[in-house]
C-alpha cells in the first residue's frame, strides 16, 4: 500500500475516533510497564543509574514489540493512529469550553485540573481559558508533531524488510510517557527521572521548532489568523520558557492568536512568575480557545501533508 494512503489513513482514524476512554490505549500498557519496573528499580541505592536502566528497558521493549506489530501493514496503520492525539487533545479543550459557556466555573476548573499541574481552584474564566489554550499549544508538539516526525524518520529505515516508522513513533511515545511519569524535579524523582526528562527534551527539540517555525504559522496563514506574527513571536519568545521546547509552540500560538501567556501562576500553593510569551492584543476567552482548537487541527493537517509529501517524494510514494 503506497505511503500517502497508509499514513493518511492513520491520521484519518485519529481525526474520527481520537482516544476513546474505553479503548486500551498502548500508552496505558507502557505506563503499566514503567510503574511495575519502577517499583523494582527504585529500591537500588543509585537512583540515577536505576532511572537510566528504566529508560533503556522501556524504550527497548517498546521498539521490539512495535517492530513485530509493523510486520502486518494493517496493525502498523492502527498503531500509528494510536500514536497521534489530535482529536483527543481538541476534545479536552472543548470540554472546558463547554463548561465555561454553561457558566459552570467549578466544573471547568475541575476538568482543567486533569490537564495541568498548576492550581486551578482560584482561577477566573480568563485564567482558565489561558491555561486551556497553553495546554493545547504545548501538547501540539508531543501529541501530534513529534509522533509524525518520528514516523517520517523511521519510514526511511528498514530492517528485515520491515519499515521502522511504527517502532520509531511508538518509542517516542515511550520516551514521552517516561517523562510524564518520572521526569519531575522532586525529591523522589530528581535523580531517578533526570535521564528520562533530558531524553524527552532531546527527542522534542527538532519537532518543537518545526511546529513553531513552520507548521503553526502555515496553519495560521491557511486559517486567516496572524501568520506573520506567529513566526515573529516564535523567534522572539520561543526560548522564554523553563522548558527548552514548550515555549516554541506556545510562542507561535500566542502570535497567531494575539494573546500573551505567562505571568503569575500557582503550583501547589506557591506563586511563580513565568516569563511572558506573546503580546496581549486580545484577552483570553472561550472564543480564543475555540480558535486555538482550530489552529491545532490546522497544524496537524499541515504537518501530516508535508511529511507525507516529503516521504512520498523520497520513497517514490511507496512505504516499503
Amino acid at each position: 500500500m503506497i505511503f500517502i494512503f497508509r499514513y493518511s489513513f492513520a491520521y484519518f482514524l485519529d481525526l474520527v475516533f481520537g482516544d476513546p476512554y474505553w479503548f486500551p490505549h498502548p500508552v496505558r500498557f507502557i505506563g503499566k510497564w514503567i510503574s511495575s519496573l519502577e517499583k523494582i528499580l527504585y529500591r537500588f541505592s543509585n537512583k540515577y543509574y536505576s532511572g537510566v536502566f528504566l529508560w533503556f528497558a522501556t524504550c527497548a521493549i517498546t521498539f521490539i514489540i512495535s517492530f513485530y506489530l509493523a510486520k502486518n501493514e494493517y496493525l502498523e496503520i492502527f498503531f500509528l493512529y494510536t500514536s497521534l492525539a489530535t482529536k483527543s487533545l481538541a476534545m479536552e479543550g472543548k470540554k472546558v469550553i463547554r463548561l465555561l459557556e454553561e457558566g459552570d466555573l467549578d466544573k471547568a476548573k475541575k476538568e482543567l485540573s486533569y490537564l495541568v499541574s498548576r492550581d486551578t481552584k482560584e482561577m477566573d474564566e480568563e485564567q482558565i481559558s489561558m491555561s486551556t489554550l497553553e495546554t493545547i499549544a504545548e501538547n501540539t508538539v508531543d501529541g501530534v508533531i513529534s509522533p509524525m516526525f518520528y514516523a517520517f524518520i523511521g519510514s526511511h529505515f528498514h530492517f528485515l524488510g520491515v519499515s521502522l516508522a511504527l517502532p520509531f513513533a511508538m518509542t517516542y511515545k515511550a520516551i514521552n510517557t517516561l517523562d510524564s511519569m518520572v521526569g519531575y524535579q522532586t525529591e523522589q524523582y530528581n535523580l531517578f527521572g533526570r535521564f528520562s526528562a533530558k531524553m524527552d527534551d532531546i527527542a522534542n527539540w527538532i519537532p518543537a521548532r518545526l511546529a513553531g517555525g513552520i507548521f503553526i504559522p502555515l496553519a495560521a496563514w491557511i486559517l486567516g489568523f496572524q501568520a506573520k506574527k506567529s513566526y515573529q513571536i516564535f523567534q522572539r519568545d520561543g526560548n522564554k520558557h523553563a522548558s527548552p521546547n514548550s515555549g516554541q509552540s506556545e510562542a507561535a500560538y500566542a502570535g497567531a492568536l494575539g494573546v500573551q501567556f505567562g505571568g503569575k501562576i500557582f503550583y501547589f500553593g506557591e506563586a511563580y512568575e513565568k516569563q511572558k510569551i506573546g503580546d496581549a492584543l486580545f484577552p483570553f476567552s472561550v472564543e480564543i480557545v475555540r480558535r486555538g482548537v482550530k489552529l491545532l487541527y490546522g497544524t496537524s493537517f499541515c504537518a501530516c501533508i508535508l511529511f507525507i509529501l516529503l516521504g512520498g517524494l523520497y520513497h517514490g510514494f511507496t512505504w516499503r
